[in-house]
């Protein structure tokens, strides 16, 4: 039998393995589902345990046979999870078994490596990668215990309503009309209004809510586009008998759903206020837009399967310091779960067709339109787009203000111009009058 040194064989095996299981995810799979990404990069890591094993067989005097078992468990995930695709609840009930399996496994390998294997690759790479894999394991079983404890500790504050094989969490406050609808941006729920919707309620109704899959919603079978997610809204605010017409208010990419829900749904908007709202004409005529849309997209089909990990709590533990504490402590729980990273890629997924479907809204007419845009860091193109969306209507005021993209909602002193642009199309809507230019 030929020998080789079973280092070389170790380093090739697993060293490879890895190579291959980052090129698949950040290159042709870039971007996919949450089973397909979790999948790849177990069947990935089974093959080269297994080609450790059988290398080290075939070419050395050093059989490595404990690499088999590892191999084993890592393919029997991997191919459960692109066969069966499981939605959230089931890989979120897996979470109570594989880590305790995982660590079981890993014990039992680490003291079969230590009597196996010798040499630097035992201490350098197979060691690290276990203690690697134990990691995930811990951070794995710890994020599934914590997760349960949050649903149980924090509730949500309004209520779930069925609006057609799923619910929606939507939250009101405050009476009165015109009754303002709360469209969040691009991977936020209705927590992220926390300095906005307590204020807003002294002057009228509002409601804030999660798109689906989100906050306390309950998650969809497919990724929505802008019509689905307008549909869902209209039997939302039906169903929960909120009266319209609705003054609609929409940050950074929830601009695209209330224009959506404007143009199919006209007879129930009062009036509008854009957030430095996301310009339907992103993709053509922000020149940074498609790369940073195509890099963000990437790396959303990663977040799911690292927040199953305990990732997001980590990143997000001291997070959102800025918001008031009962939407603060929301959005950090949200933002650990993998649930939320789930709808936050699904969304990314639509994004494209969203923003084309939002051009269907080429005029509010006469009705009161504020039009809010961030000065502070705005990328090139983007305010003149703001500027395009202040002519949607006849009755329109935009203003342009020394803050930043986020903190028009996050911010307490930068949500007070939020606010007030919202005061003044609802006052608009109550007295019929040509808004003021601010």
């Amino acid at each position: 039998m030929a020998t080789r040194h079973i280092g070389g064989i170790v380093t090739g095996c697993l060293a490879g393995g890895l190579a291959v299981a980052l090129v698949l995810v950040l290159g042709p799979l870039a971007g996919a589902r949450e089973p397909v990404i979790t999948g790849t990069v177990l069947l990935t890591c089974a093959a080269s345990w297994a080609l450790l094993a059988i290398a080290s067989t075939l070419w050395t005097a050093h059989p490595q046979s404990w690499a088999v078992a590892l191999a084993a468990f890592m393919a029997a995930a991997g191919v459960a999870l692109l066969v069966f695709a499981p939605g959230d609840s089931v890989i979120a009930a897996a979470g109570w078994v594989w880590p305790p399996l995982l660590l079981a496994l890993l014990a039992r390998t680490a003291m079969r490596v230590h009597r196996d294997l010798h040499g630097r690759a035992r201490t350098w790479l197979v060691y690290p990668l276990l203690a690697g894999y134990a990691l995930c394991a811990l951070g794995g079983g710890y994020q599934t215990v914590r997760e349960s404890i949050d649903r149980r500790t924090y509730v949500g504050p309004g209520e779930l309503v069925d609006v057609g094989g799923h619910r929606l969490h939507l939250n009101c406050a405050g009476s009165g009309r015109p009754a303002v609808v709360l469209e969040s941006g691009l991977g936020e729920g209705g927590a992220y209004w926390g300095w906005i919707s307590a204020a807003v309620a002294h002057d009228t109704k509002v409601c804030a809510y999660d798109r689906a899959g989100r906050g306390w919603s309950d998650p969809v079978s497919a990724p929505q586009d802008g019509v689905a997610v307008a549909r869902d809204l209209n039997v939302l605010l039906e169903r929960a008998r909120i009266q319209a017409p609705f003054v609609l208010v929409g940050h950074s990419s929830g601009a695209q759903y209330v224009r959506i829900f404007a143009g199919q749904y006209p007879e129930q908007v009062a009036g509008m206020v854009l957030l430095d709202g996301q310009p339907a004409d992103a993709f053509e005529d922000l020149p940074s837009y498609p790369a940073f849309y195509s890099r963000f997209r990437r790396i959303s089909g990663l977040l799911p399967s690292l927040a199953r990990l305990g990732v997001g709590r980590v990143v997000f533990h001291a997070g959102f310091a800025d918001l008031p504490p009962p939407a603060r402590d929301m959005q950090r729980l949200h933002y650990s779960s993998a649930r939320h990273y789930r709808s936050l890629r699904d969304e990314l997924a639509e994004l494209p067709a969203s923003l084309a479907q939002a051009r269907s809204l080429q005029s509010l007419g006469h009705r009161p339109l504020v039009v809010v845009t961030a000065a502070r860091g705005a990328q090139v193109g983007w305010l003149p787009l703001q500027d395009s969306m202040a002519t949607l209507s006849t009755n329109s005021s935009h203003r342009v203000v020394p803050y930043t993209h986020a903190a028009l909602v996050t911010d307490a002193t930068a949500a007070e111009t939020s606010r007030q642009a919202i005061r003044d199309v609802v006052q608009a809507v109550r007295s019929d009058t040509p808004l003021e230019e601010s």
